[in-house]
């Protein structure tokens, strides 16, 4: 069967896809959770308009995004951490840390967007992104330093 994604479905395809997929995982899943509609003519027609539309908004909603992500591109974060006699930190660097550190800028940021690829444990210069869009990632420099004592 045959059948028009209303949502993105994991391992089957994106909003709008038109997909061939066993009857009865159509029936039993797909269609009772209106995650997808039978793909008829009139079906197909109707998801294309709405495409378009689609299309235009998520444009738009990726320039915003990507302006976002130019004016904190330019942002440069130092935090200062307490270490041992062999320079260790006590604790990694949290996300809350850097959050707060983000809004003393001046930035409102949510905790979702961050992307932290391994925890920062240790002092030195490390690149933090924050994902506005799928498509748009900012990249943060982020220096840990010693607190003087």
């Amino acid at each position: 069967m045959n059948v028009i994604l209303m949502k993105n479905v994991e391992k089957l395809g994106r909003l709008g896809d038109v997909v061939k997929v066993k009857d009865g995982y159509a029936r039993n899943y797909l269609l009772p959770r209106q995650l997808g509609m039978p793909a008829t003519k009139g079906n197909i027609q109707r998801i294309e308009r709405e495409k378009a539309k689609r299309l235009a908004i998520d444009e738009a909603e990726r320039k915003e995004a990507q302006q976002k992500a130019d004016i904190l591109s330019k942002v440069s974060l130092t935090l200062a951490v307490e270490v041992n006699d062999q320079e260790k930190l006590y604790g990694a660097v949290s996300e809350s840390d850097i959050l707060e550190a983000l809004e003393a800028e001046g930035h409102k940021v949510d905790r979702k967007t961050l992307v932290l690829e391994k925890p920062v444990d240790e002092l030195g210069i490390f690149e933090i992104g924050v994902r506005f869009h799928p498509q748009v990632i900012a990249k943060i420099r982020l220096w840990v330093t010693k607190k003087a004592v």
